[in-house]
This record gives structure tokens, C-alpha cells and sequence, in this order.
């Protein structure tokens, strides 16, 4: 009883979000228009200087002008969030991980078992880094599609492909988490609050190692699998194979290879006919090459995580402590590079990966746009000085917990 009504509820609200949702760009633009106009209706803010705000070319008392405010002020940080969608594409596609994934593919005998185990396998690999679980959970709710058509097992695909995506319920939780990772530093709180931010760094266990996002990750780990699960369509005939969505056609002349519809994949790579004189060819090869560049950066890990001092592991100074955003993205290159083996196989898969950065590269700018009118014109204090006329001592956690999420629905990033 409680699977079919959630399961209609489902597809009720699937309903409405493909009828009325438009694109994410569209929606940030649209975003960034409404920001503007509750700057000019909220405050005392006029419409000119909102936009200079929103562009950089001015900010409030204070606080410093130039090329690194407005639109311009998410930069190191979007190349940031850009490196762990690329690395974790290119890790995910690391010959290991997708026959780890083929044979997870082959084991769901129902829908909602291979709802359930994709949403498992995404969140857990979220939790590790949010571009690989994003990546492979996407890869391994395709293969569970194809594979339970081919064996004449109904499967609900979008249902599938939903799954494949709960790892971003709990990614900033985890080890890839943007807002936690930048506060372990002083570097990154400054580029967060600003320069002239006093706040100190807050270690890992204050945030992500903390009881409450253990209890809360945990609790995600658990609940989204079961979700995924008891949205299953229990009628037969409310089930969508993969082949409905191309996602069973396979690549000319390799019938034994399917064929994949995602835009990253018609990125063009060199053909074996396109020969290269011979040194390049063996440079590009060699896994000399990629060893060398894994033994640098595997010195850094040894130094960075595990430093030692009197002969002896000093814990109390491991990286782990105040693991940042670069110190992840250093040790997924090397993961990938590890994996993949030489040098061109991984180019090729960043290559790739790079194609899925486009929303990135074109959204981020809108959203520092949006935060810096927020915050010049004196929104995000005023909504934050009439939280603190109304709330006692016990209501603030949850009205700040409110405020929170509609700042969040202005700039739609982990953290925002």
C-alpha cells in the first residue's frame, strides 16, 4: 500500500517537473532577474546600482573592487568544482571501475531492486567525491537498464536514471563537500567571507566528521535506497524500457558495445589510422610516463596525510584533519592516473568529462552575480536581522535552517 501511493506521488510530481521546468541556464537567468528586482522592491537599492553590484563594478562601503567581485568572484572556485567533475568522470571511466560496474549491472531481478542498489552504490560513491558518484551512478543506472532488458526483466528507466542522481542528496556531506572543505583553511575562508575575515578554521571534525552530518549522511545512505525502492511502479505496463530512450542502440559495427547518448561521448577522439611519428606515440603510451607523475604526487599524499615527526605518524597533523577542495582534486588525478595507466588514456577521459563542465562554466558566473546583489544590497542581512527580532533561543536553529534554504533557491549550489 505504501509502495503504490508513493509510487503515484511519483509520478504525479514527475509529471509536473517535465511539463514546467526549463532549463538550468534559464533558470538561472531567470533567477538572476527576480534577485535584481527584490534588490530594488527590499531595500533602498535603485536598479543601476544593483547591476553594478551584480557585474563587480562597484561594491558596498568596505569592501574591495575589481576583477574578482560580482559575476567574476566564483572563479578559482568554479575551476575548482570543475576538476572534481572531470577527475571523477575520468575515474569513473577507468576500465576497473566499469566492470565493477558491468557486474553490478547483472545482479537486480526486479525494479526495485535495481533502483534501490543504483541509489546505494551512487550515494556511497558520493560520499567519497560528488563528480564520481554524479558520473558512475548515471553510467551503472544505464547498464542496469540495458542489462535488464536484455534479459527480459522489466525495469522502469527513468526510474533508473533518477536513482543514478541521489548521490547528490548526500555528496556534501561527504569528502568533495564544497562549504566544509573550504572552511578547514585560512585561505579558503578568506575567499569565501572575504579578506578581511577573522573567522578560524574549523577542522573536519567539527563539520563532516561530526556526529549530527554522521547521524544525518548516515540516515541518507539508508533512506535514499528505500525511496528509489518503493518508487517502483508495481503495474508492469507503467514500465519504461531502455530501448524507449535510445539507451539500447549500440555503435556501428559493434553490436557487442551499446551505444551511449550522453553529449560527452560524441567528443571526437583520434582515430588508430591517424598515426604519429613514433617518439610521441610511445610518450603518450608509456606508463613510465604516468608513473613518474604518480610517484610525485603520491610524495605529496605520503607528506600530506600521513606526515611524520620524531620517526613517528603525527596524526594530530594529517591532512585529513583540514582536508581542502585542491587536496581532493590532487588525489583524484592521481587515482585516475593510477587507473587509467598511460598518459593519453587519461587525457581522453578528462577530455570527455570536460564536455559535462559547460553547465558549470556558464550557470556559476550567474550565481556570483546573484550572491554578490544579495549581499551588497543588503538583502541577506536584512532577511537575517528580521530572523533575529522574531527568534528565541530555541526557534533559531530552525528559522536560520529556513533562511538558509530560500537563500538556496537564489544560488542552487552546495553551500549557497
Amino acid at each position: 500500500m505504501i509502495g503504490r501511493f508513493v509510487a503515484g506521488v511519483g509520478e504525479r510530481v514527475s509529471w509536473v517537473f517535465r511539463r514546467t521546468a526549463p532549463d538550468p541556464f534559464v533558470l538561472a537567468v531567470l533567477l538572476t532577474l527576480a534577485t535584481l528586482g527584490l534588490a530594488v522592491l527590499l531595500t533602498d537599492t535603485s536598479l543601476h546600482r544593483a547591476v553594478r553590484y551584480w557585474s563587480g563594478l562597484e561594491s558596498a562601503p568596505g569592501r574591495p573592487e575589481g576583477s574578482n567581485t560580482g559575476v567574476w568572484s566564483l572563479l578559482a572556485f568554479s575551476m575548482q568544482m570543475c576538476l572534481i567533475l572531470v577527475t571523477g568522470t575520468a575515474l569513473a571511466s577507468a576500465p576497473i571501475v566499469d566492470r565493477g560496474l558491468e557486474r553490478l549491472a547483472r545482479l537486480p531481478r526486479t525494479c526495485a531492486q535495481a533502483a534501490a542498489m543504483i541509489a546505494a552504490v551512487a550515494c556511497a560513491l558520493a560520499v567519497v567525491n560528488w563528480g564520481l558518484g554524479l558520473v558512475a551512478g548515471a553510467v551503472l543506472a544505464r547498464k542496469v537498464g540495458v542489462s535488464m532488458e536484455s534479459r527480459g526483466r522489466a525495469a522502469h528507466y527513468p526510474l533508473l536514471a533518477a536513482a543514478g542522481y541521489l548521490g547528490l542528496m548526500v555528496w556534501h556531506g561527504g569528502f568533495s563537500g564544497s562549504a566544509p572543505l573550504s572552511m578547514t583553511t585560512e585561505g579558503g575562508i578568506r575567499a569565501s567571507l572575504g579578506a578581511a575575515s577573522t573567522a578560524t578554521p574549523i577542522p573536519l571534525s567539527g563539520t563532516l566528521l561530526s556526529p549530527m552530518n554522521l547521524v544525518i549522511t548516515g540516515g541518507l545512505l539508508v533512506l535514499c535506497p528505500l525511496m528509489a525502492w518503493l518508487l517502483s511502479p508495481k503495474d508492469a505496463s507503467a514500465m519504461r524500457q531502455a530501448s524507449a530512450f535510445g539507451a539500447g542502440a549500440t555503435k556501428p559495427g559493434r553490436p557487442d558495445v551499446a551505444e551511449s547518448t550522453d553529449p560527452a561521448d560524441s567528443v571526437r577522439l583520434p582515430s588508430p589510422d591517424e598515426r604519429k611519428p613514433l617518439l610521441p606515440r610511445i610518450l603518450e603510451d608509456s606508463p613510465i610516463v604516468t608513473v613518474l607523475l604518480v610517484g610525485v604526487i603520491g610524495w605529496w599524499a605520503l607528506d600530506y596525510y600521513l606526515p611524520r615527526q620524531d620517526g613517528a605518524i603525527a596524526w594530530g597533523q594529517s591532512g585529513l584533519q583540514n582536508l581542502s577542495l585542491n587536496a581532493v582534486n590532487l588525489t583524484m588525478l592521481m587515482l585516475g592516473l593510477l587507473l587509467h595507466g598511460t598518459p593519453m588514456r587519461y587525457a581522453r577521459a578528462i577530455e570527455r568529462g570536460a564536455v559535462g563542465c559547460a553547465g558549470i562554466l556558464l550557470q556559476f558566473p550567474l550565481y556570483a552575480g546573484i550572491m554578490a546583489v544579495m549581499r551588497e544590497s543588503g538583502m541577506t542581512a536584512l532577511l537575517a536581522t528580521r530572523i533575529a527580532e522574531v527568534a528565541s533561543p530555541t526557534t533559531l536553529p530552525v528559522l536560520a535552517f529556513l533562511a538558509a534554504g530560500v537563500t538556496n533557491l537564489f544560488v542552487p549550489s552546495g553551500g549557497g
